[in-house]
């Protein structure tokens, strides 16, 4: 990949209310040791220097945690491919509680193809929340220079660069650094109280498992006339397969992490799906489907129900749900709602950190412990989950837990550089190969 200069601005911030939510502030939360357990900070130093490689919303929101999370971090350097997203990002962060440990100069803001480099040479933990696509690229990179990192779901876009993850993932624990996933309800109290009843038996043996993440549209940005195909697609990055997974990737992760997690992360033996687009059609919307729904088996012979949507522009508000159940021999569980019934009742209020928080807290409590966490299995399973669902509903086949990894096919163009790039067909299952 070649640097690239900065583009004149263009576009829109990121957006506040991706930013804010799930960002309570959480003071007094965090008990901070006196002495530093890692030998990559500065000499008589107690301040975790933080960097941020990718500064749209949920980007901007991970800083802000990152330092709810510890009271002795600072944000010191920034790497967007746009230099408006950067200069956005910072002001978005001002006007927050944490303002005062914003400390990004202006040789610490890195743009371009190569500004991972810069934010990782510079910093002593990097939170990465680029488009998911550069996900495999930059934790290796990350790991390479023996950081700690935070790194949001997903871990890649296509079975290769997920088994690329698996690969850094190990090298990760080798090199005792921590490594905590952006899949979040894990690090929800509330919610791993349930899920430890239901695997201490609290519903019996699990029969089944449902589901569903039906929901609205997030945001997108209008495609100005001076940008290029490759920049209207990095904008606009979730609406290109390529980019971000299809959105049964990029978001209903979420919901089919945590039937994994109930499934004690054995990954389910295939999966048979089915959706396409019958809401968001226009051009602004690239080449993804707006609705997915899919059933997952394990070798026992429990199923997953599963259905995502995102339905936008909609003259009459429709219903959503996000909740996840697991059904068993002797009862049930309500896995979003903390509540199970049955022989062994069980409710639970939400928990007094907000998981957004909450992983933060525990990614600066491992590096201050000297107990690195490594979240590697799991965010790599729960990904390679959501992307054999997507290639079964695309292709119109039952897909298989071996055959997702055994995939060699790989998304994404053949260069990194501004200029033409067709947008890829609509999948049409019965014409769509999986390979």
């Amino acid at each position: 990949m070649q640097p690239m200069s900065s583009p004149s601005p263009s576009g829109s911030r990121p957006s506040r209310r991706d930013f804010v939510r799930g960002s309570a502030t959480a003071a007094g939360a965090v008990v901070v040791s006196a002495a530093l357990q890692s030998a990559v900070y500065a000499a008589g130093s107690d301040v975790i220097k933080v960097g941020l490689v990718g500064c749209g919303g949920r980007g901007t929101g991970a800083a802000q945690n990152a330092l709810h999370g510890d009271s002795n971090a600072k944000i010191v350097a920034l790497g967007d491919m746009f230099k408006d997203q950067i200069e956005g990002s910072i002001l978005n962060l001002k006007n927050t509680d944490v303002a005062d440990r914003v400390a990004v100069t202006d040789e610490n803001k890195f743009v371009g193809w190569d500004a991972y480099k810069g934010v990782i040479g510079a910093v002593d933990v990097v939170l990465l929340a680029t488009p998911p696509h550069f996900r495999p690229m930059h934790l290796k990179a990350v790991v390479e220079a023996g950081k700690h990192v935070f790194c949001e779901k997903p871990v890649g876009v296509d079975a290769p660069g997920v088994l690329s993850v698996m690969a850094t993932t190990k090298q990760a624990a080798e090199k005792n650094l921590t490594l905590v996933s952006g899949l979040c309800y894990r690090y929800d109290d509330s919610k791993r109280e349930v899920v430890d009843r239901i695997h201490d038996g609290a519903i019996g043996q699990i029969i089944n498992l449902h589901t569903n993440y039906l929901t609205t549209g997030l945001w997108y940005k209008q495609r100005q006339p001076e940008w290029s195909d490759m920049e209207w697609q990095l904008r606009d990055w979730l609406y290109f397969t390529w980019a971000s997974g299809d959105h049964i990737v990029e978001q209903h992760i979420h919901s089919l992490d945590k039937m994994l997690w109930v499934m004690k992360d054995q990954p389910p033996a295939k999966v048979i799906a089915s959706g396409g687009r019958i809401v968001r059609t226009a051009p602004q919307f690239g080449n993804v489907y707006d609705h997915f729904n899919s059933v997952f088996e394990w070798a026992d012979g429990v199923r997953c129900f599963s259905g995502c949507r995102q339905w936008t522009g909609l003259k009459e508000q429709i219903s959503q749900d996000v909740s996840d159940w697991a059904y068993g021999t002797e009862g049930t569980a309500n896995i979003q709602q903390h509540r199970i019934s049955g022989k062994q009742k069980f409710h639970k209020g939400d928990a007094k950190v907000g998981m957004y928080d909450a992983e933060h807290v525990a990614l600066f409590n491992a590096i201050r412990n000297g107990k690195p966490i490594n979240n590697g299995d799991y965010m790599c399973k729960s990904t390679l989950m959501a992307i054999m669902a997507r290639e079964s509903a695309y292709s119109g086949k039952v897909i298989t837990w071996e055959q997702i990894l055994a995939s060699t096919e790989k998304l994404g163009p053949e260069k990194y550089e501004f200029g033409p790039l067709p947008v890829a067909p609509i999948a049409v299952p019965g014409t769509s190969k999986f390979t």
